[in-house]
């Protein structure tokens, strides 16, 4: 496995534990009704769980295993893939940060915040299936020849 693809999945399941521990939290808050502020929090575990462990982890495989673009660039322009990697990571960073703090305390400055990672995520996206598509589509192969002309006959 290649370095990039090593990292989209090493972050997958950074992000998978991450969004177990906000689910314990949110869990043992919801059973002791302790703080009613760490409801905010139900948001980040669903945006860790979908875009930073699936997501990232579905982009990683694909990275690594769809067919090699050609021989001399196996995976294509690899800037692609990292600037998903890193729009997708900013993007949710920013999302984890601002979500709760936007529910706590709602204003201007975290709502900006919230739709420029919801852009961050997007475009990372949009990145990635740019990267990824060369590798997928169909390859144009000359059509086999016919059993009688290879036999030389009729």
């Amino acid at each position: 496995m290649y370095p990039q693809a090593r990292f989209y999945i090493r972050t997958a399941l950074i992000y998978l534990v991450l969004a177990f521990v906000v689910a314990a939290l949110v869990l043992i808050n919801q059973s002791t009704a302790q703080d009613g502020r760490l409801s905010a929090l139900q948001p980040v575990f669903y945006h860790l769980l979908m875009v930073g462990w699936a997501t990232q982890l579905i982009g990683g495989v694909a990275l690594w295993m769809l067919p090699p673009y050609s021989r001399e660039k196996p995976r294509g322009d690899e800037r692609l893939g990292w600037g998903a990697y890193a729009a997708l990571n900013a993007g949710l960073i920013l999302r984890v940060i601002a979500e709760p703090l936007n529910a706590w305390q709602p204003g201007r400055a975290l709502g900006i915040a919230l739709v420029l990672s919801a852009v961050l995520q997007v475009i990372a996206a949009w990145l990635l299936v740019i990267a990824l598509w060369p590798r997928v589509r169909r390859r144009i192969t000359p059509e086999p020849q016919s059993r009688s002309s290879q036999r030389g006959g009729c």
